[in-house]
């Protein structure tokens, strides 16, 4: 086992699909922490960020299994892609069977009209920022587009991300600074509102 830590993801993974078992769960031990993590700040919830996270490494564990993972160099953010899928999909079901967890809550939600009346709107107003940033992001030069969605989407770190798209850091975060100055500029020429209240 000892040995097994000392290899690269992708070695690991060229030996799990090759036979050797032991070395998915190095994978999963190296990269839970992060990938916990990222559901959960995007969820914030325990029980679910468990639910999720388990169905991200059993979706990689298949995928491994059946040959289907294309070696890139890039295994973790392959991953985080994948718990990102799982959470988008998530919401998306929630839209159509949306549950208020009242015991998440100090107040009574459904005796305290403040909150009954405004949860609806809320949302609505919620996801139409939502749709608007994306459409957005969307608009953005290819490298600027790249960079937002892997720092704000999939949770990287600038130095992830300068390793992922082979760049150097401070080149990252120009790259972030222009996608910044060029949503702004998009927002004041669409006189779009991104506040939520």
């Amino acid at each position: 086992m000892t040995d097994l830590i000392k290899l690269s993801d992708e070695e690991l993974v060229k030996s799990f699909v090759s036979g050797k078992k032991k070395c998915f769960d190095v994978l999963l031990e190296r990269h839970k922490q992060k990938v916990f993590s990222y559901i959960f700040m995007m969820v914030r919830k325990e029980e679910l960020t468990e639910d999720l996270f388990q169905d991200t490494f059993v979706k990689v564990y298949h995928t491994l299994q059946d040959g289907r993972y294309a070696e890139n160099g890039r295994f973790v953010s392959w991953v985080m892609r994948i718990a990102h899928n799982l959470i988008i999909d998530h919401f998306r079901r929630q839209k159509h069977f949306p549950v208020v967890y009242n015991d998440d809550h100090a107040r009574d939600l459904f005796n305290h009209p403040r909150y009954s009346d405004q949860t609806i709107e809320d949302q609505m107003v919620m996801e139409e920022v939502l749709k608007d940033v994306s459409e957005l992001v969307e608009l953005l030069p290819d490298n600027q587009r790249e960079v937002v969605k892997m720092r704000h989407y999939m949770g990287l770190s600038f130095k992830e991300i300068a390793d992922e798209t082979n760049v150097s850091i401070n080149t990252a975060l120009g790259r972030m600074r222009y996608a910044l100055i060029n949503l702004r500029r998009m927002m004041e020429e669409r006189s779009c509102s991104l506040s939520v209240f």
